[in-house]
């Protein structure tokens, strides 16, 4: 069987998945993304400012864009396998000829459209909530950076949950993993403030942090503006991938119980 048609065929397979629960996979991450855009970006937000002459709601809409991107991409793949072994689905795939390189792309790419996909759909609310303040749309300043750390950003976090969802053995796994772990990281990395306003401690922190350059990555190409250097959150960014596929890789090598 050719390659692509295989790998094509897990991709389907993949992105269907995720369709088959619309409500769940898509729409509440799309409400979560719409209540924070009314708390804290048009509630609390309304008389704020950053790096002088951001407002307060267009800071904030890369940071939910990078989170729905990060959170969705993270949470299909853990989810995908997790629900896998538990209707022993993965041992399945011994019987067919799929290496482990083609089902790694195969989920990663399909954490990449979902997250592409809430994120997509997060920053067309964002748009809508920012022309309602501001009269205005934001737009994207530096569309090449953007695309960048949107792709390597959703395909790291994809990979990552591969390498989770082979290790755990239950969703209160995942969940612990998501809540405990991400979330934070999340919040750490800059979604609702910027570094200047934050304690010394935090400040060094976050930049052990890798989410804090994804996020900021997103953040310089639709405002150019953010809290570090476009080349090192470029450089950091892709590291993180490298390290986050070989993660999911070496995961499902050694998973070849389930695996061929």
């Amino acid at each position: 069987m050719n390659k692509r048609i295989q790998v094509w065929g897990l991709l389907r397979r993949e992105v269907s998945r995720f369709f088959k629960v619309p409500l769940q996979t898509i729409g509440a991450p799309i409400i979560n993304s719409a209540l924070y855009l009314l708390i804290f970006g048009v509630s609390l937000g309304a008389s704020l400012t950053l790096h002088e002459t951001v407002p307060y709601l267009a800071f904030l809409i890369p940071g939910l864009i990078a989170m729905a991107l990060i959170k969705n991409a993270f949470d299909n793949s853990t989810s995908a396998l997790i629900g896998q072994k538990y209707v022993n689905e993965l041992q399945d795939l011994r019987v067919t000829p799929f290496t482990i390189g083609q089902l790694c792309l195969s989920k990663t790419v399909a954490s990449l459209f979902r997250g592409i996909l809430v994120g997509l759909i997060t920053y067309i609310v964002g748009e809508v909530f920012y022309w309602t303040v501001e009269k205005t749309f934001l737009g994207i300043a530096h569309p090449l950076p953007f695309i960048y750390f949107i792709l390597l950003g959703g395909l790291s976090f994809g990979s990552l949950g591969i390498a989770i969802g082979m290790w755990a053995k239950s969703f209160e796994h995942i969940g612990a993993i998501s809540m405990l772990i991400l979330l934070p990281l999340i919040y750490l990395g800059g979604v609702f403030f910027n570094l200047e306003s934050a304690h010394l401690f935090w400040q060094t922190l976050s930049h052990f942090n890798p989410l804090f350059y994804i996020i900021n990555g997103v953040r310089y190409g639709m405002l150019g503006v953010a809290d570090t250097s476009a080349l090192l959150a470029a450089i950091v960014t892709f590291i993180f991938f490298l390290v986050c596929t070989l993660l999911a890789l070496i995961s499902l090598q050694k998973g070849s119980r389930y695996l061929r």
